[in-house]
């Protein structure tokens, strides 16, 4: 095969050629590597979410080789990716997974996009020791398995649903009536789950819950149901393709109501360039948002400086996602240095044990691997900005209601 770029085409097998790629900030020819891996979708439905992971691993992946590599005892190592594209197919992903470890010989792993995903490849991570944190990844059954060698920065979905149900029920004490939709798939149930919950707990009336299938394409049968019962505040969670797609046919369908809450994907310049006018009033989730003004230890020292860094790099503002990813490198380069070891072991047991402050948060995982010390925040589209409504503490804006 030839090589451009740094580009080289390795195949799963002769019927579907996956392409693996040595990212941007390779060394320099004899200098010490240090090689990650990190299977991702870059093509297929789920493109828009890998493509902004690759987004956040190459931003640290370029900031720490322009600040001289990672440092491990008497070492200096110059980092490189090297991906694997799984065609949003989770079966691919755990394939990749196994290639990148051995033959590819990554020396560690970051996670592919989702839940669903994640806790499929954790059992090659977790059989061969491999440590892998993962930047997408919210939903508790991915770190209830037991693993020792996986970690999220995703806090649990329960830390988003339940402030959202609290923060609409203080601004809106009358709102009663919410209807539900999720796609069939691990964390978008996982989510819809947790806002009923935390809905009921409330005093909330769920006057709809149904899911839709992968795939979906035609949202009218669901929106004609959901019109009918007349809900106050709907409830959407999928991925960014679907939600443009369900954002565009509720108003086709006339879906109206006091508050829209979409997740995940209105964050993202995709959905809001996808949507144009139809985003305004959108509110949905985050982990990190440049709002937070975080400053930490890490090579890039703030919440707006990994922003700034970002922001001229792809000459757009980072989400929480594209931020989670670089997060996911600054992990693993602050345990190597602490232990001055590349050693999978000592390295795992350092993440373990890390209580640090950085430009993402305080990072500090529990006993499960799931990060346990962020404070998420409730972002809302205003005025075509996205704007922080919860934590007070953060808040650039009051919640607003009403979308059409």
């Amino acid at each position: 095969m030839k090589i451009k770029r740094r580009t080289v085409l390795k195949g799963l097998s002769a019927a579907a050629l996956v392409p693996a790629v040595a990212a941007r900030g390779n060394a320099q020819a004899g200098a010490k590597v240090l090689k990650f891996g990190a299977p991702l979708p870059l093509t297929g439905p789920l493109a828009p979410e890998g493509v902004r992971q690759r987004q956040g691993f190459d931003s640290w992946l370029t900031k720490v080789n322009e600040t001289g590599g990672i440092k491990a005892g008497g070492d200096t190592y110059k980092v490189e990716i090297v991906y694997i594209d799984y065609q949003s197919n989770t079966p691919r992903a755990v394939q990749s997974a196994e290639r990148l470890i051995n033959e590819d010989k990554v020396q560690f792993l970051f996670a592919p996009f989702g839940s669903a995903a994640v806790k499929a490849v954790s059992a090659v991570t977790e059989k061969y020791g491999v440590p892998m944190v993962a930047p997408n990844a919210a939903s508790e059954q991915v770190y209830d398995q037991g693993f020792k060698y996986l970690f999220g920065v995703y806090t649990p979905n329960h830390t988003l649903a339940q402030p959202m149900v609290k923060l609409v029920r203080q601004k809106r004490p009358n709102l009663k009536r919410l209807s539900i939709l999720a796609r069939n798939d691990l964390f978008p149930l996982a989510m819809a789950a947790e806002i009923e919950k935390a809905a009921k707990e409330e005093g909330l009336e769920i006057v709809y819950n149904e899911k839709y299938a992968i795939g979906t394409v035609d949202f009218s049968s669901p929106f004609t149901e959901m019109r009918s019962r007349r809900p106050e505040w709907i409830f959407i969670s999928g991925y960014t393709n679907d939600l443009i797609l369900a954002r565009k046919q509720l108003r086709e369908q006339g879906v109206t109501g006091d508050l829209l809450t979409m997740a995940v994907g209105p964050a993202t310049a995709e959905f809001q360039n996808g949507v144009g006018a139809l985003g305004e009033g959108v509110t949905t989730f985050a982990w990190w948002d440049k709002a937070t003004k975080y400053k930490g230890v890490d090579i890039f020292g703030s919440a707006e400086a990994y922003a700034d860094y970002f922001e001229k790099q792809y000459k757009i503002l980072p989400d929480y996602s594209q931020a989670g990813s670089a997060a996911c490198g600054v992990i693993f380069q602050l345990a190597i240095e602490k232990v001055g070891s590349i050693d999978r072991a000592k390295v795992r047991d350092a993440i373990a044990a890390m209580d640090l402050m950085t430009f993402y948060g305080p990072i500090k995982f529990g006993p499960s691997g799931q990060i346990s010390s962020l404070k998420p925040p409730i972002i809302q589209l205003q005025d075509k900005v996205m704007k922080v409504v919860y934590p007070p503490e953060i808040a650039q804006a009051e919640l607003r209601f009403g979308f059409k």
